[in-house]
Parts: structure tokens; sequence; C-alpha cells
């Protein structure tokens, strides 16, 4: 089945094979609903994404709404009826997430101020772009505030705290841009990361011999630098997205 997928990918192409794996795993073929999977599970993500407007990995809620939603998809495609089971399965998948949403935003409305009349629940009622808006402004709070916290034990494994990250962190902007071009340079570079994970600390006589300051400097940034090397490396995403907004 595989094989048949991959030679379909110079043949009828990606849409095609979706609607072929869909009909037959509609009818039972277990082989064919796992290559759908396989294939198909950056598709589900990426659409659970544009609707959540964040990444998605396999841990996330929003990752098991937009499963379940493709299996969903998978049992109601009908062939020949609806444009392509991709596009079915998108707006499926889409479907789904907006009333998760929904109920997580309308969950957080009323969990501390609940009505027993019900024109008041009725003119209260959210509509979909602010339930979508105030989902969002939850669900990156919460992610921030949870990767605070991996970052943080992260940072105790080489001796660190965000106390002496404040206290050790270049003074000008200039020096903090080199800094963090030294730790892109220990990240991009195999031996120098290997070092950094295995010693817990930085290769500097490697390092001077590559960038154009003093070996002092290094020093006096090497915490900074092993803090930004470390969340560079991590799967951090708002920390790092504010880190990119810091270098622009």
């Amino acid at each position: 089945m595989l094989l048949s997928i991959i030679s379909g990918v110079f043949g009828q192409g990606e849409k095609s094979d979706a609607e072929v794996l869909a009909v037959q795993a509609q009818k039972g073929n277990e082989e064919a609903m796992q290559d759908l999977l396989y294939f198909y599970t950056p598709f589900m993500k990426k659409t659970a994404a544009q609707v959540c407007k964040r990444f998605i990995d396999d841990h996330d809620d929003e990752y098991s709404i937009a499963l379940t939603a493709f299996h969903e998809a998978v049992e109601k495609f009908e062939e020949g009826k609806n444009a392509s089971f991709l596009t079915f399965a998108h707006m499926v998948i889409r479907r789904r997430m907006i009333d998760f949403i929904r109920k997580e935003a309308g969950r957080h409305e009323y969990s501390h101020d609940f009505r027993n009349n019900s024109e008041e629940e009725t003119g209260s009622r959210i509509s979909d772009g602010e339930a979508l808006e105030r989902f969002h402004v939850q669900q990156q709070a919460e992610k921030r505030r949870d990767e605070i916290l991996l970052f943080d034990k992260m940072l105790t494994e080489y001796g660190l705290s965000f106390q002496i990250l404040a206290d050790a962190s270049p003074a000008h902007e200039d020096a903090r841009r080199t800094a963090i071009q030294i730790s892109q340079l220990v990240v991009e570079t195999d031996e120098y990361k290997t070092y950094l994970l295995e010693k817990k600390k930085l290769p500097v006589k490697d390092i001077e011999q590559l960038v154009k300051v003093s070996r002092k400097t290094i020093e006096r940034n090497r915490k900074y630098i092993i803090a930004i090397a470390l969340l560079l490396m991590s799967d951090l995403h708002y920390l790092k997205d504010y880190l990119k907004e810091r270098l622009n």
C-alpha cells in the first residue's frame, strides 16, 4: 500500500490517493486507514493550526480533536458527492475545532457567572470570532506559562536561573545580538552542541577562533550564550518567537 501511494505522487497525485485510501478505509481496510494517518498527519496539524493560529504538536488537545475529526471525515465521505476527500476533511476538522474552541471559551466565560435567565444567556452568547479570539489569548497565556516553567527546569540543569540570566544579560543591544549569534553557531555546529549537552559548558577555545570577539567577552556572556543555545535547541515555540521579535 505504501509503495502504491509513493508511486502515486508521480501519477494521479495527492487528491486521488487520499480519496482511494478513504474509500478503502470505509470498507474496513485497516492498512488503508493507517496509511491515511501516516501521510496526512501533517495535514491534520496544519488545518488545526490554521484555526488556532499557533503551532500544534502531538501532545495538544487540539491535535486529538483534529484526529477524531479526520476519522469522522473518513466515515462520512461520499465519493462523487463531496468535492474531494481532503477538502471535505479540512471542512470537518475546521468545524470540530471551532466547536471545541467555542465550548472552551464558553466554559471560561460562564464558570464564575451562572445565569438562570434564558434571555440573559441568549444575549450574552459570544460569536465565533469572539470565541476564537478569547480562546487564542487563553491558550497563548497557558502555553507561555508552561514553556517558562520548562525553560526554568532546563536552566537549572546548567546551574542557571532567570535571576542569574537577568544579571548576566548583556547591557547593550549589539552585545546581545553578538551573544545570540554565538549561540546560533553552537546550535548549528554538531561538535559544539554535543560538547554543550554533555559537559554542560561552552567550548570557548574553539568558538574564539571562529568569532570576532575576545575570549574575555565570550566568558563574560557565557551564561547568556548557553541559555539562548538551550532555547534555540528546544521546542519552546512561544519563547523562541519572543526572541525573534527582540531581534527584529
